[in-house]
Parts: C-alpha cells; sequence; structure tokens
C-alpha cells in the first residue's frame, strides 16, 4: 500500500476527533442564540414509491454565500466551502411538510437532521412533485423537490466524485484543492456526461431515475445539486454522508448501505450501476451483482487508474461476465455509451448525441 496512504488511514481517528471537537464548539456556542435569529430548512431530495415517500433535511443557522459564478476566485469559493463545512445545526426544532395534501412532521436531532415521512391514501403519480416545509411557530415555507418512481424501465445508481464531477479522489493534495476552492460553476463533469445520464434517464419522458451516491458531506448538497442542474446533467435524489467520523474513511459501508436500500425498496427495478476506478467501485458492484441476481442490467467502470492493467478489477469483469453481468471499464462516456446502445438501453440517435459531446466542444 502507498505510505502516504497509509500513514493517512492511522492519522484518521485523530483527524476525526479534531474535526468533531471544533464543529460540536462551534455549535454548542451558536445554538443557545439561535432565538435571536431566523433559521433555515435545507431540504435535500425526497424519494420514493407512490405509496411512501421520505424526504430528509436539516435545520441550520443562516449562513452567508454568494452565487456562484464562473469568475468568482478560489478565496471566495474556499471561504464558502469553509461556511458549509461548519454549519451551524440545531436540534429539537419540530418541522412540518405538506405533499399533495399529506401532512408530516419530525423533529430535528441534534445534528439538525430532521426525515419526513408521508403516507398517502391513495397512490401518488410517477414523476416531480413540490413539498412545502415549515417550522413550527415560525413564519414562511421552503420549497422542497420530491421523486417519486412510478412505471421505470431501470433505474440508474452512480457515484459521483470522479465518476460524473472531476474530483481527483486519487490524490488526497488534488482533491481537497478541487473540493474546497471550486463552485457549482467552476467544477468540470467528465466529457459526455450529462448526454450520456440524460440518454438513459429517458429526460424527456421522465422515466428512469437516476440516483447519486457520494462520499461527499450533507454540507456540500446544495453545490452538488447546482453543479447538476447547472450542467444539465438528470437531478435525482442524493445519498451524502454525515459531517465528522467516519467522513474521511473508506466508503463501501455507506455505498452498499444505500444500495441496499433502493434495492429493497424498488424490488421490481433493475439498475445500471456507474462508477470508477478511483475507489472501490468495481468491488462494491460486484458484490451487489452477487447479492441481487438477475437485477443488473450492466456495470459501468469510469478508468481512471489504469484498470486495464489491474488483475483483480480484470477478474471481477470475468466472474461478472460468467453471472451474465458485463463490467465495462469505460475510458470515456462514449465507450459506456457503446455499451449501452447495444443492450438497447439508449437509441441510437441518443448515442450519437454523446458522441457530439465527448468529440465537440466541452458541455456548458
Amino acid at each position: 500500500m502507498n505510505p502516504v496512504k497509509t500513514a493517512f488511514k492511522l492519522a484518521l481517528p485523530a483527524v476525526e476527533r479534531a474535526v468533531l471537537a471544533a464543529d460540536r464548539a462551534i455549535s454548542s456556542y451558536v445554538q443557545p442564540r439561535r432565538a435571536r435569529g431566523k433559521l433555515l430548512l435545507q431540504p435535500y431530495v425526497g424519494w420514493g414509491t407512490p405509496h411512501g415517500v421520505e424526504l430528509t433535511g436539516r435545520v441550520l443557522l443562516p449562513r452567508t454565500m454568494s452565487p456562484p459564478a464562473t469568475g468568482d476566485r478560489r478565496w471566495r469559493n474556499f471561504l464558502n466551502s469553509m461556511r458549509r463545512l461548519f454549519s451551524r445545526e440545531v436540534g429539537g426544532v419540530r418541522v412540518n411538510g405538506v405533499l399533495d395534501g399529506i401532512n408530516a412532521c419530525a423533529v430535528s436531532n441534534e445534528n439538525g437532521y430532521f426525515t419526513l415521512n408521508f403516507t398517502p391514501l391513495s397512490p401518488l403519480p410517477g414523476g416531480w412533485h413540490e413539498a412545502a416545509l415549515s417550522i413550527e411557530g415560525k413564519e414562511g415555507q421552503t420549497r422542497a423537490r420530491v421523486q417519486v418512481i412510478g412505471q421505470a424501465r431501470f433505474g440508474v445508481i452512480s457515484d459521483l466524485d470522479d465518476t460524473v464531477i472531476q474530483s481527483d479522489v486519487t490524490s488526497l493534495p488534488r482533491m481537497l484543492v478541487t473540493a474546497l476552492t471550486g463552485n457549482a460553476r467552476t467544477r468540470s463533469p467528465f466529457p459526455g456526461v450529462g448526454a450520456l445520464y440524460r440518454a438513459l434517464a429517458r429526460e424527456g419522458e421522465g422515466r428512469n431515475p437516476v440516483f447519486y451516491v457520494s462520499s461527499s458531506p450533507w454540507n456540500f448538497f446544495d453545490l452538488l445539486w447546482q453543479f447538476l442542474d447547472y450542467r444539465r446533467i438528470p437531478l435525482g435524489p442524493m445519498f451524502l454522508r454525515s459531517w465528522g467520523a467516519g467522513l474521511l474513511a473508506e466508503h463501501g459501508g455507506h455505498k452498499h448501505g444505500v444500495i441496499d436500500r433502493l434495492f429493497e425498496r424498488f424490488p421490481d427495478l433493475k439498475f445500471v450501476l456507474i462508477g470508477d476506478s478511483g475507489e472501490q467501485d468495481a468491488l462494491i458492484y460486484s458484490e451487489v451483482v452477487r447479492k441481487y441476481a438477475g437485477r443488473v442490467l450492466a456495470v459501468y467502470i469510469r478508468d481512471i487508474t489504469g484498470a486495464f492493467q489491474d488483475e483483480t478489477v480484470l477478474k471481477l469483469r470475468g466472474e461478472l461476465a460468467r453471472a451474465g453481468v458485463d463490467l465495462v471499464l469505460a475510458a470515456d462516456s462514449l465507450n459506456a455509451a457503446g455499451h449501452a446502445m447495444a443492450m438497447g438501453l439508449i437509441t441510437p440517435g441518443e448515442y450519437r448525441g454523446v458522441l457530439v459531446s465527448v468529440t465537440g466542444p466541452t458541455e456548458r
């Protein structure tokens, strides 16, 4: 193992303790003063079936951040990143939500998180909905996006870092610089990602859901959401991680947990799994194929580390092939699109759209 990576892993417990101590110190100082100002509701993306939906969010003290622009200097982006990371959470706040006439309520925990569970009397129509959230005893409402998965041909589960958004996860120093000094307008997607994901999602019809799983903290939700929207990459529910203990460790357990939830929540839905070779996506997805036999249509791994030469990855590819699932090591989005077209997951016209976006001008 790389000695730098080994030293980093050994230092993780101390780093995590320091991060938690700093975060709790700031929160304990400002939370008693929350009555002096307004509270901020940060909803994430609700998701579920026509028979039940959950919507997670967070209660925070307000923070001042300017809207992202392509010309923002790195120091400004860095300050905004610090404001996100050291958010000031508020526990014990009662949050009410209304979704298509259905009421739900929850109380935020010590880290500010709350989860609203909506159970309709009659099935909700598939597609995007909007929920209205409010804090009990305070005026004003916050709108939240909710995706109800109805009739879908298949779903897509995708990593974000170095799969959709260029993050340099194979180099810790470069990753930190990229993540902390960029914004939603300056961060770059891989060429062709938008066209490929729009094709898989059948965006115009709103048929196939895309779920994003990332090791990034929930504090960066707004940046990632704005990035996807700005780059015209299909929006979908995100599953991030809590800032603090375990955040800097391996993300295999987090990703396994999310995938298990999705496969169990949608038992009749098959999935396309997309990741990269920078972490352990090939191994994680191979285990998913074995656990949920017959429910994975294809595995696409963006090769950012020379995985074509990795004996472990090649062995996994052979094992999946014997199970009837192709693990495609894709040098770019076009390779994945070619396989998807051959499987009938996207049309020839959609493949040409990916071709143009990869070989032509970079997507906005």
